[in-house]
């Protein structure tokens, strides 16, 4: 256990940073805990930090702490909506990397107009948990590579970039797929844990303006819908207007923006 003392530039009285655990800290106040630093890996490999402190001298004191202890790149997300938070993260030398949309997105099939979409000739859907996994890979690695070769990931969901050692299908069971006779063209990836989120919806380059993303969330939603889910939720990055354009054109509703910071 490391332990620091450090004084506040803000107030006269003395922060001390202790190190509780592997890349976590804690600040004290005359033994009072003021706030909490920790880090931890994401699915992606990269490193995330996040503090909660009571002011902002904790908060300097365990930015400086994790920072000094911990590899660069660093990363943090906020919502952009907590100007005070955002600002704590600034002051520490971090810059904005992206900026993701949160969008409210119905279910019902009467406010998405998706009750009457038809799908393209000789494409079906593969429900979740019924997709071949060996082609379920192959469509995702294509469409990953695709993308990386045009806009690149980093117009995407975080939470889909490739994970270091390139497995990027992290449970083939929240998949749906659009299917020709031999492959996939296409993905929608839903996880529902306390309320349903779609991860991704992508298509291969070869086969988009088909309406085979529309196809696959009419499948989804129509699926959520028929479970007794009014919305579901999504995160789409402020420079992929495509995706901003199919949410928005089935009623879905931007309702938060988090900002990625990076050191």
């Amino acid at each position: 256990m490391d332990t620091k003392p450090c004084t506040s530039g803000l107030s006269d009285d003395a922060v001390m940073i202790t190190r509780v655990a592997d890349r976590q800290w804690h600040a004290l106040d005359d033994d009072l805990v003021v706030g909490r630093g920790y880090a931890k890996h994401r699915l992606d490999g990269r490193l995330f930090a996040s503090i909660d402190a009571w002011h902002d001298a904790a908060f300097d004191r365990l930015a400086e702490a994790m920072l000094a202890a911990l590899p660069a790149p660093l990363y943090t997300v906020v919502d952009e909506a907590d100007v005070e938070l955002t600002a704590d993260w600034r002051r520490a030398g971090f810059t904005i990397r992206r900026r993701e949309w949160e969008y409210a997105v119905p279910t019902d099939p009467r406010i998405t107009g998706l009750d009457e979409v038809l799908l393209p000739p000789g494409v079906t859907i593969v429900p979740a948990g019924q997709a071949d996994e060996g082609l379920l890979r192959a469509v995702d690695r294509a469409i990953r590579d695709e993308v990386e070769a045009t806009v690149g990931w980093h117009s995407m969901p975080a939470e889909v970039i490739p994970r270091p050692e390139g497995d990027t299908i992290i449970d083939p069971s929240k998949y749906a797929v659009a299917a020709a006779s031999d492959h996939y063209l296409g993905l929608i990836r839903v996880v529902t844990v306390n309320q349903p989120r779609i991860g991704l919806v992508a298509v291969r380059s070869g086969e988009q303006r088909r309406g085979i993303a529309r196809s696959l969330l009419a499948h989804a939603l129509g699926t959520l819908h028929n479970s007794g889910f009014t919305e579901a939720w999504t995160e789409v990055h402020e420079s992929n207007r495509p995706a901003t354009a199919l949410f928005e054109g089935i009623g879905a509703r931007p309702m938060s923006s988090n900002l990625e910071l990076v050191r």
